[in-house]
């Protein structure tokens, strides 16, 4: 027989925050905290090995933490004989293992877990600047829904970098300083790196003993796995990058992986570090002399503006979003994605840290590797899969709109005013990586030239009617219309051959 009022409370692996909203809705001594590892939250996507590890030992280490607070915490392992592996056979084994008469959580960001759990009373995630139903009703009173005016909505709401109604500094956005190249490597200061300890090897250890068969180095591993490694990392990129993240943020350097980036955004996805902390944190870096506005509004933009519109992008759109193609993309995706064996020197630096540390910056994600798959016309969910398993901050509800939407346009123009479609002049632009390649960037036809011209061209002319009536792509489909008819032909020969030249993985 059920215990009265007794609950389960059910933590998912990227719920890892003492100030959930299932946690503030329960007493302690009525509830039993089930966090539970198992094989298809690591396999529905074929995580990264460095990921799975991330995963599974901050919820150890959060366990542990909740046991401190005096919460009771029932964890299952992923070898745990007993082990149903799948979360909603968890809930309901723990339910008759404690005499439970109900089930609650705070609500999954992820469209399949909040469908496999629907018996488990689901609570709204106060983690968010904004609801779903807030994001609802913006998009209903705008015809365009833009990130800027959602952001600008939020600024207002919050508070942050806002005086007297107004923007600090007069302006909403300081994205035009933000587009310079890095000069050197000189300057950047790494993110700290955490040995891992006991539990961490334990889980190292399980992942390369039931995981290896997926993508990804998995050690050194060196990723934060509590709350103090994480509020170590973000205060390291206060001190040392974000006075210098606005100026660099869209650069690129040879070998150089991370610059001036936080790399928090996998510890803020886990719920291991607190977004409204952390604009508040980086708007006290202004107000002290720190950090200049352009850098602290460019880092507040990417968590109070993109992060919050791309899950009420995910949320209002699903599950008919991840099918989105509207540029009807076919090609497979080619092998290299996984391999890394790729000649263009820009995807091979973008893919050898992705394999190696399970992160790019958004800029390789982009316009490198996003913006390879857009120009080749690969198929839009073999991308959105790849992106999904291979980063270590990767959950579907933010990474499906930025790639499905912001990188390959399949969404026909929902997030972006315009296709990110670039040619090489870009990546040479905003990198050194062209030094080092066999391709010349400034070639478009031959066999020194760089791939991304011709396809470049070549996706402008596949799809010049529907980018004729795109008002920023105007100009550029009228300087494809000026080429002679035997140059566009032999642009198409140049970019069709090689596409067709790529092994499908």
């Amino acid at each position: 027989m059920a215990r009265l009022d007794h609950k389960i409370l059910l933590i998912t692996g990227d719920q890892l925050s003492l100030n959930l909203s299932a946690l503030r809705a329960v007493e302690p001594a009525h509830t039993h905290i089930l966090l539970a590892e198992v094989v298809p939250e690591a396999t529905t996507a074929k995580h990264h090995k460095k990921k799975i590890v991330l995963v599974f030992s901050a919820m150890r280490h959060f366990a542990e933490e909740l046991r401190r607070a005096g919460w009771n915490v029932d964890y299952v392992t992923l070898d745990d004989p007993e082990n149903s592996q799948s979360l909603s056979g968890e809930v309901k084994r723990a339910m008759t293992r404690h005499q439970a008469d109900t089930a609650v959580m705070t609500a999954p960001n992820d469209y399949r877990l909040r469908g496999e759990l629907a018996f488990v009373e689901q609570l709204e995630d106060n983690r968010f600047f904004s609801s779903e139903a807030e994001f609802r009703s913006f998009a209903e009173t705008h015809k365009n829904l833009r990130m800027e005016f959602f952001y600008r909505a939020l600024r207002q709401k919050t508070g942050l970098l806002m005086e007297n109604g107004q923007p600090v500094g007069g302006r909403w956005n300081y994205d035009t300083e933000n587009r310079k190249p890095a000069k050197s490597a000189a300057s950047f200061v790494p993110p700290p790196r955490f040995e891992p300890n006991v539990i961490t090897r334990e889980v190292i250890d399980l992942v390369k003993a039931r995981f290896d068969d997926h993508y990804g180095l998995l050690e050194p591993f060196w990723f934060g796995v509590t709350r103090s490694d994480t509020q170590a990392a973000f205060e390291s990129f206060l001190k040392n990058a974000l006075p210098h993240f606005g100026v660099t943020q869209d650069a690129m350097l040879e070998n150089e992986y991370f610059l001036n980036h936080s790399m928090i955004s996998l510890y803020l996805n886990l719920g291991l570090l607190d977004a409204r902390m952390i604009c508040k944190a980086a708007e006290a870096a202004y107000l002290s002399g720190d950090a200049p506005l352009e850098s602290v509004e460019g880092f507040i933009r990417q968590i109070l503006g993109w992060r919050e519109y791309v899950r009420g992008v995910y949320w209002m759109k699903m599950p008919d979003y991840l099918s989105s193609n509207f540029l009807k993309a076919d090609v497979p995706i080619p092998d290299f994605y996984w391999s890394g064996d790729t000649d263009l020197n820009c995807v091979s630096q973008a893919l050898r840290q992705t394999h190696d540390e399970a992160y790019a910056h958004h800029i390789q994600r982009l316009m490198i590797t996003g913006n390879f798959a857009l120009l080749a016309g690969i198929n839009p969910f073999q991308v959105h899969e790849w992106y999904h398993a291979v980063y270590a901050d990767a959950f579907e509800w933010v990474e499906a709109p930025n790639t499905i939407g912001m990188a390959l346009h399949a969404d026909g123009g929902l997030m972006g005013s315009k296709p990110y479609a670039a040619s090489a002049n870009y990546i040479n632009k905003m990198s050194n990586y062209c030094k080092a390649c066999r391709y010349d960037p400034k070639q478009r036809l031959g066999p020194e030239a760089c791939p991304f011209n011709a396809m470049y061209w070549n996706f402008i002319g596949k799809h010049q009617d529907v980018f004729s009536h795109n008002l920023r792509m105007g100009q550029i489909v009228n300087a494809y219309r000026k080429f002679s008819a035997d140059e566009k032909q032999a642009i198409a020969n140049q970019a069709n051959g090689f596409i067709g030249r790529l092994k499908p993985y």
